[in-house]
């Protein structure tokens, strides 16, 4: 659609849920001064949206309410014809966010969203693909705390690489060193909703444990890719490591970036994640408790009665999240080792200035969102992209502006 009937640069969808919220709020500052980017909040309340609008700066006194529910197919059509860039934080994805894809791709809209359910991607690309391709719509998923430190940490750590060796890392390993913050209701809700569809379904099942989950069906040369499955000393980091939850999309989104692009990190490319426990008897100890603590949660979550409990009276729900003071709190440290087949290697880190899954993947999809706003149509051609694919350096450099993140050369051993 041409841009001149576009009514807004941007649009919040589910501006009034938790991470849209402090999304808008975060917009409402940043764009102050900024008459050049229109935007508008959107949901399918109008009260929630009124009042979220009354808590904004008084600049945002006018600020455009667009009421559209998720499941009404017109208004969400119509509110995307209206659009450049929609953003969504509506979810779980995979019980509300088909319908806006759909239009999306319908209508050239582009689009971000952080969802984490990457089974839920991978039917999105084999339905949509094609429609996003002709209409030219742009969709990049994974643009909060899933996946960006990881994309775009590997995405940085390959550009040195390129620099300095001229050539890429084919063995890159993620470890996260610090994380505070609280735990994430909608994360938590998505992980319940993955559970669900696999005990039923043998094949998804099946297509969950591909790393290569996201990547084309066709044309592509698998590599089998390390994963840690439990406590493990980490001779690279000269400490002991954990599973990482996150581990299960971030590598995923990874190994599509590493596919789909301009570059391709080589066919023997490996990826895997971790947490850092510490060093000696102590990181031992909280390795295998980490490890075991992961697995009894995930465990409680496969079966029926252990959930409801969890649900009900532990894990926080959906839309439920920490304090404003909580948020400002938290932060994440995260470590990246690449090494090549001539033996060089590189360490890389990556570090942010808010809870994760809150303050800081606000910030980090809102400057998603404005950097797909000023990539250039002829940069990235309509389809899903990741946020590596899609925007790269630019995003990189938006974030350690306006987001609080660091992206640096770790050369400290």
């Amino acid at each position: 659609m041409p841009m001149s009937t576009k009514n807004y640069d941007l649009i919040v969808y589910g501006a009034s849920s938790f991470v849209g919220a402090i999304m808008s709020h975060y917009l409402a500052e940043h764009l102050a001064g900024s008459p050049q980017i229109s935007w508008a909040i959107a949901g399918r309340c109008a009260t929630k949206l009124e009042r979220l609008r009354n808590e904004l700066p008084a600049a945002s006194a006018k600020l455009p309410i667009i009421v559209a529910d998720a499941t009404d197919s017109a208004a969400l059509h119509k509110m995307c014809r209206s659009a450049r860039v929609v953003v969504s934080t509506v979810g779980p994805y995979v019980l509300h966010g088909e319908p806006l894809i759909a239009a999306c791709a319908e209508n050239g809209t582009d689009y971000c969203d952080i969802t984490g359910e990457a089974y839920w991607i991978k039917r999105m690309i084999d339905t949509y693909q094609a429609r996003a391709e002709a209409s030219g719509a742009r969709l990049v998923s994974c643009c909060g705390f899933d996946s960006i430190p990881s994309d775009l940490g590997v995405h940085f750590l390959q550009t040195q690489s390129m620099k300095r060796f001229d050539g890429y890392c084919n063995d890159v390993s993620l470890r996260v060193a610090s994380m505070r913050g609280g735990a994430s209701g909608g994360t938590i809700a998505s992980v319940i909703e993955a559970i669900k569809a696999a005990k039923t379904d043998t094949m998804l099942r099946r297509e969950m444990l591909d790393p290569y989950q996201l990547c084309p069906t066709t044309g592509v040369e698998k590599t089998a890719q390390p994963r840690l499955k439990g406590p493990t000393y980490d001779g690279t980091f000269d400490a002991w490591t954990a599973p990482f939850v996150m581990e299960a999309i971030n590598s995923r989104v990874v190994l599509r970036s590493s596919v789909i692009g301009e570059r391709d990190y080589g066919a023997e490319f490996r990826y895997h994640e971790g947490v850092l426990t510490g060093s000696g008897l102590r990181g031992r100890m909280a390795a295998i408790g980490m490890s075991a603590g992961l697995a009894a949660m995930l465990a409680a979550l496969y079966f029926s009665p252990p959930r409801a409990l969890l649900t009900r009276w532990v894990l926080p729900s959906p839309g439920e999240g920490p304090s404003p003071e909580a948020q400002r709190r938290g932060s994440f440290d995260i470590r990246l080792h690449g090494s090549d087949k001539r033996g060089n290697q590189l360490r890389v880190r990556v570090t942010g200035d808010r809870d994760p899954g809150y303050g800081s993947t606000a910030k980090m999809l809102a400057q998603s969102a404005l950097c797909l706003l000023e990539t250039p149509v002829e940069q990235t051609a309509g389809g899903f992209w990741t946020p590596a694919t899609a925007m790269g350096s630019s995003l990189i450099q938006r974030l350690q502006q306006h987001a609080g993140l660091t992206f640096d050369l770790d050369d400290a051993d």
